[in-house]
C-alpha cells in the first residue's frame, strides 16, 4: 500500500491520485454494500432486468476506479464478476443460488482486500479460487474444458466469449491520437500521459505539436479499449473534451460515439454485431470496429460517481448534493456548540438579575440567542445522525448465512429503516443488535419440522424496527418462534445457583437471561451455548443510557425492546435541588412531579419507603440519603416527589425544589474521574458549578433490592 501511495503521490506536480484514494475506498465500500443487498433480494425464478443490471454497474464502478488506481487485484476479481454479471443481464445464463453465493464470497474478499490497501492490518484474502470458480459458472455448460485447461486463467482479460457462433475479438495494440481540449486550465490534462507510465499494461504515449494553451495532443499505443481510456481519463478532465482518432491500419479516420453505459445496459447502443454480447474487462474492446464516420469517438462515460471525483470534471455537467466531511470535524462542531450552549445557560442566568424595564432590548436580544442556540444545536447534530438502515442492511447477509448454517429458513423483515440516530450510537449498537439476532435465529425460531408440527410456517420470521418514542428512539427484535419457557428459565437459574423463587413475575424471568453465564443452549456450538452474551448486550446498551425489555410467550414468540437517547451529547433535562446541590434528571424519563405531606410517605420493612399515587404505592428514592447531601439548614417546606420511569418501572424521587427546565452538555464523567453509582454523567450549569446527572435506571434498580 506504501508502494501505491508513492506511486500516486509521483504523477506530477498537478494531479495526486492519492487524494482520490479515501473517495474511492468510500464508494466502493458503498457499491459492496448496495450489490449484497441486492443479491440477497434477488428472485433467482424471475430475476428482474434493472436490479441485474443495477448488480452489474456495482461491480463496473468498482472496477474502474482499482484499475485507475493500481489495485490490481481488486480490479482482476471484479472483472470477474463483471463478466458472469454481463452474461446474467444479457439472459445467456440462468441466475442459480451458487452464482449468488460465488458472488457473495466476493463481496466478503473484496473487503478484505480494500481494507488491506488502506492498511486496516492483516492479510489480504487470496482470491485465485474465487477467479477460477466465478470463470467455471460464467463458461456455462463448457465449464469443466474452461477449468481444466492448462493455461491459467488471465488476469484482467477479456473473458471468454457467450456460447454463441462468433469469434472473439483478438486483443491487438492500436495507435491513437488523443486530443484534450479546448480547456481553460490546459495543464489539469497532463496527469493523462502519466496514467500510461503508471499503470502497467496500458501502453506508451508521446506528445505532439499544439497549441499548449488550450490543448494537449498526444499519440499512444495500447490495446484498451475507448471506453476503458474515457473512464480513466474523465478523472481529469471532461469527457466532453476528449477526442480519441484511430490511426491503425484498416481502422476509419474518424468514429462515432461508443454507445453510453445506459444504452448499453439497456441494449439500445449501436446494433453493431462486432461488439455486441462482449464483456467489459479492462483491457477489452476489439479494435478497429466500423462506425459511422464524422463523429470523434466520445467513449464509453464513466460511472456518475467517477465523474463526481474528478476535481477538474466540470465538463460533464454534474452537480454533487452531497459533501463528505471527516467525523472528528463534525465532533470539534458538537464541542463548539456545547460550550456556545453553557455560555447562552450563564448569560440567560444572569439576566434574571437585571431590572426588566431598563433592560428590556438586551433582554430580547438574550432571548432571541437563547431560541438560535437551541436552533443551532438541533441543526449541528443533524448532521451526526444517520438513519437506522445503515445497521439494519448488514443484517440480512448474516440471517442468510446462520439459517443456512443451522438449517432453518428464516425471513428478516425491517421497519422504520429511515428512523434516525447519532452516528456514535449506531456504531456502538450494531454488536448488541447483532447477538439479538443471532439469539432469535438460533434459540427462537423453529426447524422447519417442529414449525410445520406446530401449524406454523416453515419460515420464521424475524422483524427489526425503530421508531421514535418521546425523546429516545425504540428498537425492537421480535420472532415468531417457540418464546421463552418460564419452567426451563427457572429450572436453569437454580442450576447455576441463582435465587429464582416462583413467586418471581414473568418479566423478572425473564430478565434472568441477563445474567453472566446464563445461557439455555443444550450444547455448544459456534453458534451459541457458551453463557457469553446477553449480558454483555444489557452492559453495552446500559453503557449507553439506554434499557433493555423483554416479553415473551411460550410457543408464539418473543420480543426485546432497546430503548436508547437520540444522542450522547446535549439533552433537555430537568435540574432539581437537594439541600445545596443540584442534580439533573433526563426529561424525557420525567413523568410528573407533585408536593406531599411527611405523613403520605410509609415506611416498610427495611426501611424501604412508599408514597401513595393514584391508588398506587411507588417506591420512594431519598436523594439526599443515596448521596449523603449534608444539610445545612432545616426547611419547613413539604417535599417534593419527582416521578421518574426507566426499565418499564416508576419510583419517585425526594427532592427539596424543582429549578426548571434546559438543555445540558453531557459531559463523560467516567473518561474524567471514575464510575459513580446511580450518575450517567456531569454537565456545567450556567454559574460554572458542576451539576451530576442521575443515572435513573440505577435508582430503579436500587428499589428492587
Amino acid at each position: 500500500m506504501g508502494e501505491m501511495m508513492n506511486e500516486g503521490q509521483s504523477l506530477g506536480n498537478d494531479i495526486d491520485l492519492s487524494q482520490f484514494y479515501q473517495i474511492f475506498f468510500e464508494e466502493a465500500g458503498e457499491n459492496l454494500d448496495q450489490m449484497e443487498q441486492m443479491l440477497l433480494a434477488l428472485d433467482l425464478e424471475k430475476a428482474d432486468d434493472e436490479e441485474l443490471n443495477a448488480i452489474f454497474r456495482c461491480a463496473h464502478s468498482i472496477k474502474g476506479g482499482a484499475a485507475t488506481f493500481g489495485f490490481a487485484d481488486v480490479a482482476e476479481l471484479t472483472h470477474q464478476m463483471e463478466s458472469l454479471l454481463d452474461k446474467l443481464r444479457r439472459h445467456e445464463l440462468t441466475p442459480t443460488s451458487a452464482m449468488v453465493d460465488v458472488l457473495l464470497e466476493s463481496s466478503d474478499a473484496l473487503r478484505g482486500l480494500l481494507g488491506a490497501h488502506q492498511g486496516r492490518g492483516g492479510e489480504a484474502p487470496a482470491t485465485a479460487d474465487l477467479v477460477a470458480r466465478i470463470s467455471v459458472l460464467a463458461h456455462g455448460e463448457d465449464a469443466e474444458e474452461a477449468v481444466l485447461a492448462p493455461e491459467p486463467v488471465p488476469v484482467i482479460v477479456v473473458a471468454a466469449p457467450a456460447p454463441a457462433p462468433r469469434k472473439a475479438a483478438k486483443k491487438v495494440e492500436r495507435d491513437l491520437e488523443i486530443h484534450i481540449g479546448p480547456l481553460e486550465n490546459p495543464a489539469q490534462a497532463d496527469g493523462i500521459a502519466e496514467l500510461f507510465r503508471d499503470i502497467p499494461g496500458l501502453g506508451t504515449v508521446e506528445a505532439m505539436a499544439c497549441d499548449m494553451s488550450t490543448h494537449r495532443v498526444w499519440r499512444a499505443r495500447t490495446s484498451a479499449s475507448d471506453g476503458d481510456l474515457m473512464d480513466l481519463f474523465t478523472f481529469h478532465v471532461g469527457k466532453d473534451e476528449i477526442r480519441i482518432v484511430d490511426n491503425s491500419a484498416g481502422a476509419e479516420a474518424s468514429a462515432a460515439p461508443a454507445a453510453t453505459e445506459e444504452e448499453e445496459l439497456m441494449g439500445t447502443g449501436h446494433p453493431n454485431p462486432t461488439t455486441e454480447g462482449r464483456d467489459y474487462g479492462f483491457f477489452d474492446g476489439a479494435p478497429g470496429v466500423p462506425t459511422p464516420a464524422a463523429a470523434p469517438v466520445a467513449g464509453k462515460a464513466g460511472t456518475g460517481k467517477t465523474d463526481a471525483r474528478a476535481p477538474a470534471a466540470a465538463g460533464a455537467g454534474l452537480e454533487s448534493s452531497t459533501l463528505r466531511v471527516s467525523v472528528s470535524k463534525v465532533d470539534q462542531l458538537i464541542n463548539l456548540v456545547g460550550e456556545l450552549v453553557i455560555t447562552q445557560a450563564m448569560l440567560a442566568q444572569k439576566s434574571r438579575e437585571l431590572d426588566d424595564a431598563s433592560n428590556q432590548p438586551l433582554l430580547a436580544g438574550l432571548a432571541d440567542l437563547d431560541r438560535n442556540t437551541r436552533d443551532l444545536q438541533e441543526a449541528v447534530m443533524s448532521i451526526r445522525m444517520i438513519p437506522m438502515s445503515v445497521v439494519f442492511n448488514r443484517f440480512p447477509r448474516m440471517l442468510r448465512d446462520l439459517a443456512s448454517k443451522l438449517g432453518k429458513k428464516v425471513e428478516l423483515v425491517t421497519q422504520g429503516e429511515s428512523t434516525e440516530l447519532d452516528k456514535g450510537l449506531v456504531e456502538k449498537i450494531t454488536d448488541p443488535l447483532t447477538h439479538l439476532i443471532r439469539n432469535s435465529c438460533d434459540h427462537g425460531i423453529e426447524m422447519p419440522e417442529d414449525r410445520r408440527a406446530r401449524g406454523k410456517s416453515e419460515h420464521g420470521t424475524i422483524t427489526l424496527s425503530a421508531s421514535h418514542e418521546g425523546g429516545s428512539i425504540l428498537i425492537e427484535v421480535r420472532d415468531d418462534g417457540k418464546g421463552l419457557s418460564r419452567e426451563k428459565l427457572l429450572k436453569k437459574a437454580r442450576e447455576k445457583g441463582i435465587d429464582a423463587p416462583d413467586s418471581l413475575t414473568d418479566t423478572e424471568v425473564w430478565n434472568l437471561i441477563f445474567a453472566p453465564g446464563f445461557s439455555t443452549a443444550e450444547e455448544v456450538t459456534d453458534v451459541s451455548g457458551r453463557g457469553v452474551g446477553m449480558d454483555v448486550v444489557k452492559k453495552n446498551i446500559a453503557a449507553l443510557n439506554g434499557t433493555v425489555e423483554i416479553a415473551s410467550a411460550e410457543g408464539v414468540g418473543m420480543r426485546v425492546s432497546v430503548r436508547l437517547p437520540l444522542t450522547l451529547a446535549i439533552m433537555d433535562g430537568m435540574s432539581v435541588r437537594v439541600s445545596d446541590e443540584v442534580y439533573i434528571l433526563p426529561l424525557s424519563n420525567v413523568i410528573e412531579s407533585f408536593q406531599i405531606k411527611p405523613e403520605d410517605i410509609n415506611t416498610m420493612a427495611q426501611d424501604a419507603q412508599v408514597v401513595k399515587v393514584r391508588d398506587e404505592y411507588m417506591p420512594v428514592v431519598e436523594l439526599e440519603r443515596v448521596f449523603q447531601v449534608p444539610r445545612f439548614e432545616h426547611s419547613d417546606t413539604s417535599p417534593i416527589m419527582v416521578v421518574v420511569e426507566a426499565e418499564g418501572a416508576r419510583v419517585a424521587l425526594m427532592v427539596d425544589e424543582l429549578l426548571g427546565q434546559q438543555q445540558v452538555v453531557i459531559k463523560n464523567l467516567e473518561s474524567n474521574y471514575r464510575k459513580v453509582p446511580n450518575v450517567s454523567g456531569a454537565t456545567i450549569l450556567g454559574d460554572g458549578k458542576v451539576a451530576l446527572i442521575l443515572d435513573t435506571s440505577g435508582l430503579v434498580r436500587r428499589t428492587r433490592h
